[in-house]
């Protein structure tokens, strides 16, 4: 028994040495990890000093990981997310900072200049407000007094270009958001008012950079993707159209007005390319065709049935020079004739468009194509023949004299035959030349202005008594100087 007793004193006179191994033990198990974390940190400074944010952030990264319960590591993070620009990122961290240290003065102060810009104004000013009763350094109450007075500032501002635009003044409310979107320069719904309001102002370019900054804010903005694509279709630019109109699609596959738009939009596309594709192979029939198709799929923009009608214009004059040539060898040949009226229509040459019409009829009767092509052509000849002169210069009836003849000089420099070497395009040009001269003497006339306003044409050789009213086309034209400042005379022959 007193062996076992001395035996057992001995064990447990080892208990405290045991323990305090264990102790050291756990205790170096802790240092060592408080070490890691620690030279993350100071690493991590080190880089995010030398502008190496990218590695600064993996230390960061570690030190979080390390450990998540020291505040010191999401706010060392958390800065280098709003260095590298990424103020989502930013954000989360610091809410952190402040869960683990509410009382950390300089993280409250970051978050809410950071909610600022976010146009978070309520959350912004609560944080400034904390800041200013957390015993603040002079530096950090002078900062929130002065970001405190911003924010309501801002919210006045709000406000009035809520107002304005509610009335439709779209400049006041850009001159509102103009100075909200200088501070909260991060909010998407200013930024997407102040692109409406540039909508409505006709100036897509402004309204198109801040809904692409939009559309990047918000991640799931599919609306600023649908609005971008609408806009550049109206602009006439298909395939950035279809480029934003995916993107609204990716993030959201059934979005109902993506999903039509992007239809009408790839349709069109498809034609334009193709239509192109046909040009380069010469198939200039072909090419017609196609853009007559990109006519109908798109009626009611401007710019694509006006691009639609230049490249066929472009076509038809491309094929036109191989018709000639059919023609030479063959006077003959229907089709050709046909297809040469067809483009005398498409160049509004009706004259020439009849008569080989009526020649194509000669050796085809019955030919219902030719036929209806004789009439059409007939028809817009007689058309042509009562011209509006306000809309060859391209004025308005309300027009001055003074803007008259600017418009004139502008179109008789652009239509000189002089500037024409090709002899079709040299006798097309005489034409719009005359027609232009033409336009400005009855214009600049006030007795034959008014006539015209009257529904008479003073020029029309049906309404000239004495004999009919020859006008010499080009001859009176030889060294006329449409920029002189003397009058311009017509050469008349009365028979």
């Amino acid at each position: 028994m007193v062996s076992m007793d001395i035996a057992a004193r001995k064990v447990l006179s080892y208990v405290p040495f045991i323990l305090v191994l264990i102790d050291l033990r756990y205790e170096g198990v802790q240092c060592g990890k408080n070490s890691d974390v620690e030279s993350h940190l100071e690493m991590g400074k080190k880089l995010l000093a030398a502008g190496q944010l990218a590695d600064a952030l993996s230390h960061f990264h570690a030190a979080v990981d390390g450990d998540p319960n020291d505040y010191m590591a999401y706010f060392r993070r958390a800065t280098v997310f709003l260095a590298m620009g990424k103020s989502k990122s930013a954000l989360p961290d610091l809410n952190k900072v402040l869960e683990l240290k509410p009382d950390f003065t300089s993280a409250r102060l970051q978050r809410g200049n950071l909610l600022l810009k976010q146009g978070k104004l309520s959350d912004a000013e609560e944080d400034f407000k904390k800041v200013l009763k957390s015993s603040p350094s002079e530096k950090e109450e002078k900062e929130a007094k002065s970001q405190l007075v911003k924010s309501e500032e801002i919210q006045q501002l709000v406000s009035q270009a809520h107002s304005v635009f509610s009335q439709k003044d779209y400049t006041s409310a850009i001159t509102y958001l103009d100075s909200i979107i200088e501070t909260c320069m991060w909010n998407v719904v200013f930024r997407e008012l102040r692109a409406e309001c540039f909508i409505q102002m006709d100036e897509m370019g402004k309204a198109i950079s801040d809904l692409k900054v939009a559309s990047r804010l918000r991640n799931d903005n599919t609306e600023a993707f649908y609005k971008l694509s609408s806009i550049y279709y109206q602009l006439g630019d298909h395939e950035m159209s279809l480029n934003e109109v995916r993107e609204c699609l990716k993030l959201d596959p059934d979005h109902k007005q993506c999903f039509s738009h992007y239809k009408q939009v790839k349709k069109l596309n498809k034609q334009i390319l193709a239509a192109e594709d046909l040009i380069q192979q010469q198939r200039y029939a072909d090419a017609v065709i196609k853009y007559e198709s990109v006519m109908k799929t798109e009626p009611n923009v401007h710019h694509y049935t006006h691009q639609a009608k230049e490249r066929i214009c472009h076509c038809l004059s491309l094929g036109s020079r191989s018709l000639h040539e059919v023609l030479a060898s063959d006077p003959q040949n229907v089709n050709a004739l046909k297809d040469r009226a067809e483009a005398f229509l498409q160049d509004e040459q009706y004259e020439e468009a009849v008569r080989d019409y009526e020649t194509a009829s000669k050796y085809s009767e019955g030919d219902r194509q030719i036929k209806e092509g004789l009439e059409k052509a007939q028809r817009l000849m007689k058309q042509s023949k009562k011209r509006d002169y306000y809309k060859i210069l391209g004025v308005k009836r309300t027009a001055q004299k003074k803007e008259i003849i600017k418009a004139y000089r502008k179109l008789a420099q652009q239509w000189h035959p002089d500037n024409f070497q090709d002899a079709d395009e040299k006798k097309r040009a005489e034409k719009k030349f005359i027609d232009i001269a033409q336009a400005k003497e009855v214009l600049t006339d006030p007795e034959m202005r008014s006539k015209f306003d009257q529904g008479e044409d003073p020029l029309d050789p049906e309404s000239q008594q004495g004999g009919s009213t020859h006008f010499h086309a080009w001859d009176g034209f030889q060294g006329f100087n449409p920029f002189g400042s003397g009058p311009f005379t017509f050469k008349f022959n009365f028979n």
